[in-house]
């Protein structure tokens, strides 16, 4: 199922039953899970759709922007175009920068600053408050269950939380045991990527 299509769905009066309908047919990558979210702890400082950029250039000023990074992951720049900016952190797109430019500069020189990020997640099933989150700041699966109002703790399947996620043109699905925190247990934070669909099914909900 594609990303707008997720969005749409989202929106649905059918919404959680659909939902439970489409699980069953997502790629499964449960084993994964962990490993998915640890990968993106170290990426949370990378530049994501919705980010807006301060690009300097020191010497040469007059080519100075502040660029919103498109849905597309892209910017536009002067003279160079397009150029993609997500998955890169500031200082990858500094570098690429440096190198699209060199026969422009004098000073080999590039600033790239997150002026603001934009982080937009879906929470739905068993939590107080099911919709859209937008934070500023990374965030676990667990954050974003507490943003949407915390779990329904009497219906609540807190072991079987499901993060439904588009990556490399196909919709995974990776499964996430938040129980384990109320336990007291070791558990590695699952940090969610833009517009990652969090999912809190019922107890005895079956796929």
């Amino acid at each position: 199922m594609s990303l707008m299509k997720w969005r749409a769905f989202l929106g649905s009066p059918f919404c959680i039953g659909a939902l439970a309908l489409a699980l069953a047919g997502c790629q499964t990558n449960d084993s994964a899970s962990s490993a998915a979210g640890l990968e993106y702890q170290h990426q949370a400082l990378t530049i994501h759709e919705g980010d807006s950029l301060r690009i300097a250039f020191p010497g040469a000023q007059n080519l100075d922007t502040t660029q919103k990074v498109r849905t597309d992951g892209k910017i536009t720049l002067p003279i160079v175009g397009e150029v993609q900016a997500t998955g890169l952190t500031p200082a990858e797109l500094e570098k690429k920068l440096v190198g699209l430019y060199s026969t422009q500069l004098v000073s080999k020189e590039v600033t790239v600053s997150l002026v603001s990020s934009s982080l937009t997640i879906f929470v739905n099933g068993s939590v107080g408050r099911p919709g859209k989150i937008v934070s500023d700041r990374p965030l676990t699966a667990f954050d974003a269950i507490m943003e949407a109002g915390g779990f329904d703790y009497e219906k609540a399947n807190m072991s079987q939380v499901v993060v439904i996620r588009e990556e490399g043109g196909q919709t995974k699905r990776y499964t996430v045991n938040l129980k384990d925190v109320f336990d007291g247990k070791k558990s590695e934070p699952f940090y969610l990527k833009p517009f990652d669909v969090v999912y809190v099914p019922k107890k005895f909900e079956w796929f």
